[in-house]
């Protein structure tokens, strides 16, 4: 078992976004976290990473790496392609000593390979498509060789195709690490191509947890109303 959540509670000011939540995610496995704006879908994400830390439950992780995959990719603007993937190989005081600079440039071009970029180790955030600044943190997240890998609505803000293409490369990163996935998302595609189970987060609880295809069925009122993007059902938005 890579990730394993237990009883978890998070309370800021005085609302409960996490409200005793359970879930496990086995190696190799992908669990989309889904629910609309506000559910605490990112807050779980930051629990787990150790950016939060919960009133109160317990977070069991493998031994070995997480690694965050921020929503707008957080490249560093002043640093090249090459330099933001390996900065966690030169500066975390574990890594720092651990690979020459001819390995670290092998590295690079390995995990750039990966997620289908080669050949733009030299060039700046601001040279790339969102798409491509997408793809380059992963190689950045991927370039420790996580046990676990946490993605932050991967595909917010990319056209269909570029969506698709990030859809592609979660489901190939996980092949190639085995590695225990968490996805935040809304997008339907997303849900559908990338996951192999599902829980759906309302009011800081767990309301739906299966399959994709079993939330597809729209058995539940919770999973119809999701599905359909309908205003009418249990779950009601913020509007303040």
């Amino acid at each position: 078992m890579s990730i394993e959540v237990k009883n978890l509670v998070k309370t800021f000011e005085d609302k409960r976004v996490i409200d005793n939540i359970s879930f496990k995610v086995r190696n190799g496995e992908t669990l989309a976290v889904v629910g609309f704006s506000g559910s605490g879908k990112s807050t779980i994400l930051k629990l787990i990473c150790g950016l939060l830390e919960p009133d109160s439950g317990e977070i069991n992780a493998s031994e070995g790496d997480i690694a965050m995959v921020f929503q707008y990719s957080a490249l560093f603007d002043s640093l090249n392609v090459a330099d933001n993937i390996a900065f966690a190989l030169r500066e975390r005081k574990d890594l720092r000593n651990k690979y020459t600079e001819k390995e670290i440039k092998n590295i690079i071009q390995e995990k750039l390979e990966l997620v289908g970029l080669k050949g733009i180790e030299q060039k700046f955030p601001s040279e790339l498509s969102g798409g491509m600044q997408k793809r380059v943190s992963f190689a950045r997240a991927i370039v420790t060789e996580p046990n676990s890998i946490l993605y932050d609505e991967p595909t917010s803000g990319l056209d269909p195709i570029s969506s698709t293409l990030i859809e592609d490369y979660i489901v190939r990163l996980k092949e190639e690490t085995n590695a225990a996935s968490i996805v935040v998302t809304h997008q339907m595609s997303t849900i559908t191509r990338t996951a192999d189970r599902v829980i759906m987060l309302y009011n800081g609880k767990i309301v739906f947890e299966g399959t994709p295809q079993e939330m597809l069925a729209q058995n539940t009122p919770y999973t119809k109303q999701f599905v359909t993007a309908s205003l009418e059902g249990p779950m009601q938005m913020i509007t303040e």
